[in-house]
């Protein structure tokens, strides 16, 4: 007699969630921006919803013309307060009731959105299923780039694990030369375990996190592993209104519009 024996095999449950406030102090009313006729959030959205791998995709705003507009076009939408201090707390807020493993940040100004970004986040969440925080980052384009302070730079160690972030060009050659394979510029998507993101929401900003101004810090001031996937380029945000044709362009080339 054939006895057959099936074991219960675990799957990770990965939620994305998006966060849109309107009152950004650079753009007001950022998400609602027309980008070929479609607000950016709707652009944001409907890119994420091409990617694999994510079990469901919410919209966290606490701004009613945001949500209106979400839902005006199919999307997802969870109401949070309007006294979230950062996008991660908002995120936190948006997924904290629903059931998963762990959780996407996705980040509302990316409109011309690489799915395969989004992918190598929840495949690194999946292929580590203890990693407490995942993140991107991309090749330099310049040496510009590389010195430019508004380009936040990583040092990866063994295995995509992430040593540092900084504004400051890291890690510093002295001979004056730069070496390619050692220089890589965050992206500013996140994965979290949502049992780590909930303790991570609950801490005080450290004070590496204050100095530089990037949250990251907060975690690896901690000694918390991040590890970071590695992707072809960092997308097209937009930061303030000139960066809107800069997108329109990126779509286009995408075959939008």
């Amino acid at each position: 007699m054939i006895h057959w024996f099936f074991l219960e095999v675990a799957v990770m449950r990965i939620i994305g969630a998006i966060p849109a406030r309107y009152g950004s102090t650079r753009f007001p009313g950022k998400p609602l921006a027309p980008i070929l006729g479609k607000p950016m959030i709707q652009w944001v959205y409907q890119r994420a919803l091409l990617a694999t791998g994510l079990d469901d995709l919410y919209i966290a705003t606490d701004d009613d013309r945001i949500a209106e507009a979400a839902r005006s076009f199919g999307g997802q939408v969870v109401m949070t307060p309007p006294d979230c201090p950062t996008g991660t707390d908002r995120v936190w807020s948006a997924v904290r009731e629903r059931a998963c493993d762990a959780v996407l940040n996705i980040q509302g100004d990316e409109p011309a959105l690489d799915p395969r970004s989004v992918e190598a986040l929840t495949t690194l969440l999946r292929d580590h299923p203890d990693l407490p925080m995942a993140t991107l980052v991309a090749p330099f384009a310049s040496r510009r780039n590389f010195e430019d302070p508004n380009a936040v730079k990583v040092v990866l160690g063994r295995e995509g694990r992430c040593l540092y972030f900084s504004r400051s060009p890291i890690p510093h050659f002295r001979d004056g030369s730069i070496r390619p394979d050692l220089i890589w510029r965050h992206v500013g998507l996140y994965g979290y375990r949502k049992d780590f993101l909930e303790e991570y929401t609950s801490w005080p900003a450290g004070n590496l996190e204050a100095a530089e101004s990037l949250e990251q810090l907060r975690a690896l001031e901690r000694g918390v592993e991040i590890r970071a996937a590695v992707i072809p380029d960092i997308g097209c945000a937009v930061d303030v209104p000139e960066d809107i044709p800069r997108a329109e362009a990126a779509l286009r080339g995408l075959g939008a519009g």
